[in-house]
């Protein structure tokens, strides 16, 4: 394990469940409510729970000096985040958007209730989503692996992947490489917070406008404001701004008589432009693509984790998951790519003693032997086996001259 260099990436596998089993939620959610709340009735409450036995259960605390205060702000914050691991990649349904809804919010499969819609090449299916984490080293080692629902997009449980790996195996990796879906704020804040270089892709959303991208103002640090391609000033507009994103905006009077306002906007109140309150961390990362580091970590991200899952779809079965529900899919990934792990131990430290291949190391011998015998008998007694019964024939041979 190198542990200097850290590679993500996620697959798609097919759950064991069809589309024809999929069901409203509610209809099911209250089925199931109602099943299991007829069989509590039935069985006797007996609780033989000890304090003992609660005090082991209760975790050690680590020997961190931290007051009182920290260490409950530490514990609310820490419970009002969605911890992907412990939850085995389950959707966070308490947050939603305000105007998208996920179809997994209404539908829900009777076979495996955890698998989600997941679009592919050949169609929709019910699915799950297997993220790796791959050392950059030699062996490729698998660090981490979870499986979840199609639903999940690949960049949310990045994070705790990524920092669970540290934790785990004691690293302080200087980068992490991943494609275009993981280059998120969140993601590229999280890692740059520790130092470590998020090796990830940006999302271009100059093409997606006719009018003048971002990229097009320059902005002045010392005077906090921008200059549009006419020349004029875009001052902060503390009205619309939040604590996560700042608002620029020009007169309405100099982009109403600009020549270029057909080119920048259509509004009568001006140009506006929004600013990430983590821009410097943004442009960092914009700085790392023009390295010759970056470019050959993204290189090597497109033959250091997809031949992974190249391997486990052809060789182990991880085309389509054989169990259900989400934690009993998760130990199977888990077992998958423990075992691919193993593959490569035994090659780098062998595969020990296994029995000699006899047949292959006589295979010329009796070869020879053949081409003698016919030269001088040439006929040979064969032997047919059928079953238990042997029978002998006697036939001609055909020369090989």
């Amino acid at each position: 394990m190198w542990g200097k260099e850290l590679y993500i990436d996620a697959t798609k596998v097919q759950a064991n469940a069809s589309r024809d089993s999929v069901k409203p939620r509610f209809a099911v959610e209250a089925y199931m409510a109602e099943l299991f709340a007829t069989e509590e009735e039935g069985q006797p409450t007996t609780s033989t729970t000890t304090t003992k036995e609660l005090e082991s259960v209760i975790p050690t605390p680590l020997p961190v000096a931290l007051s009182e205060e920290i260490r409950q702000e530490l514990t609310q914050r820490n419970e009002a985040r969605h911890d992907w691991i412990e939850q085995y990649g389950a959707q966070d349904r308490s947050v939603s958007g305000r105007n998208y809804q996920r179809v997994a919010d209404f539908q829900m499969s009777t076979t495996d209730p955890d698998a989600t819609i997941m679009l592919s090449k050949d169609g929709a299916h019910l699915g799950y989503q297997t993220h790796y984490v791959v050392d950059g080293g030699k062996a490729r080692i698998i660090l981490a692996a979870l499986v979840a629902p199609a639903e999940v997009m690949e960049n949310q449980p990045m994070l705790d992947l990524v920092f669970r790996t540290c934790f785990r195996w004691k690293l302080r990796p200087r980068q992490v490489t991943g494609d275009a879906k993981y280059g998120t704020e969140d993601n590229i804040v999280g890692l740059e917070g520790q130092h470590i270089h998020a090796y990830v892709a940006l999302t271009d959303l100059e093409q997606r406008t006719e009018f003048f991208p971002p990229s097009r103002f320059r902005y002045e640090a010392e005077r906090d404001a921008y200059i549009c391609p006419a020349g004029k000033e875009l001052h902060l507009f503390p009205a619309h701004c939040t604590e996560r994103q700042l608002r620029y905006r020009a007169r309405a009077k100099d982009c109403n008589h600009c020549p270029l306002k057909a080119k920048c906007t259509t509004s009568k109140q001006g140009r506006s432009l929004c600013r990430s309150a983590n821009e410097d961390v943004l442009d960092r990362v914009k700085g790392y693509h023009a390295t010759e580091a970056y470019k050959k970590a993204y290189r090597k991200r497109t033959v250091w984790v997809e031949p992974l899952f190249a391997e486990g779809k052809e060789w182990h079965g991880m085309r389509r998951f054989r169990l259900r529900e989400l934690w009993r899919v998760n130990c199977e990934g888990l077992m998958r790519a423990a075992g691919q792990n193993l593959k490569r131990l035994l090659k780098k430290r062998g595969w020990g003693r296994r029995p000699c291949p006899a047949e292959a190391l006589y295979a010329p011998l009796f070869g020879c032997f053949w081409v003698v015998y016919l030269q001088f008998f040439g006929y040979v007694s064969v032997s047919l086996v059928t079953g238990l019964e042997y029978s002998m024939m006697r036939k001609e041979c055909i020369p090989l001259y």
